[in-house]
């Protein structure tokens, strides 16, 4: 499963860049990140929850920051348990256009979980109250 998201903030990329480059932000803003605490240097174990009418799924991975420059920041699954996982990724870039960041966001999943009509579609839902929360959360209008 690919999917990628865009937003365009009316903010510099000194304010948005903490929100993204931090796991541990994320459940401010992303409703699927229910939490993420610091494994280490660059590291977070995530736990990501979606519900599906009265059922919830869960998934924790734990998640490295494998590149980290001003304007790209990727984050991949590295598990420390000796076994082999499917692979998640998320790649992150941001662009300064004038007084706007356009971010794009492309996440990577190479697992069966998560992939299959209903939880795309949760997962698309969730990618659009994400980028809601984190554009009210930069640009000071969140409640």
């Amino acid at each position: 499963m690919r999917t990628e998201a865009t937003l365009e903030a009316p903010v510099s990329l000194t304010r948005l860049r903490p929100y993204v480059v931090d796991l541990g932000e994320y459940p401010k803003w992303m409703p699927l990140v229910h939490r993420a605490t610091v494994a280490g240097p660059g590291a977070w174990d995530v736990e990501l929850r979606a519900r599906v009418g009265p059922f919830a799924r869960s998934k924790r991975l734990r998640m490295e920051r494998t590149t980290d420059s001003p304007q790209l920041i990727v984050f991949e699954r590295r598990e420390n348990n000796g076994r082999e996982h499917a692979p998640w990724r998320m790649t992150v870039t941001m662009v300064e256009k004038g007084e706007t960041v356009v971010m794009r966001v492309e996440l990577f999943y190479g697992g069966g979980l998560w992939t299959g009509g209903i939880l795309e579609r949760v997962l698309a839902d969730h990618i659009e109250r994400g980028r809601e929360n984190l554009s009210a959360l930069v640009t000071g209008t969140a409640r």
